[in-house]
């Protein structure tokens, strides 16, 4: 699934997001809405990790969504 199309269904997705990522709450997924680049800074932010893991994990993630 493209990010647009990701994007589009952020509301459905949701749930999905927040089973990979615990630490990321219901505000947090809000304040993201749908934007790759917000999701990745949050990652970064609540797990500690650098950029092109955060990166990582949302590429595997993204390519799980169907």
């Amino acid at each position: 699934m493209n990010w647009d199309r990701i994007e589009g269904n952020w509301k459905q997705l949701k749930g999905s997001v927040k089973q990979q990522w615990g630490k990321l709450t219901d505000d947090h997924l809000d304040q993201i809405a749908g934007k790759r680049d917000h999701l990745v800074g949050r990652i970064q932010e609540h797990y500690g990790i650098a950029q092109d893991e955060a990166e990582r994990q949302v590429s595997a993630w993204e390519s799980t969504q169907r």
